[in-house]
């Protein structure tokens, strides 16, 4: 399954917590130009390079599959940085 929320909260210098919810599909769905250059450039990458095409997809799907659950978190100072995927 796809993420479909990814959160972002940052704590700020004052100690106020910055939050924001972004849904992955409309977000998708407006880059999607973006994406389509993005897949072309991996194709010429996959043949310039000569790895295998059918492999490079499983392995960006098996990573897709893999993000839900995932937290990244980074705290320095009195600043700190939490991204949530669901």
């Amino acid at each position: 399954m796809i993420p479909q929320l990814v959160t972002y909260r940052q704590r700020r210098r004052d100690g106020r917590w910055l939050r924001l919810y972004v849904p992955v599909l409309p977000v998708l769905l407006v880059l999607s130009p973006l994406l389509l250059l993005a897949v072309l450039a991996g194709l010429v990458a996959c043949l310039v390079f000569r790895v295998s095409l059918v492999g490079a997809l499983r392995g960006a799907g098996q990573l897709l599959c893999a993000l839900p659950g995932t937290r990244f978190e980074i705290e320095q100072g009195r600043t700190a940085v939490l991204v949530s995927i669901r």
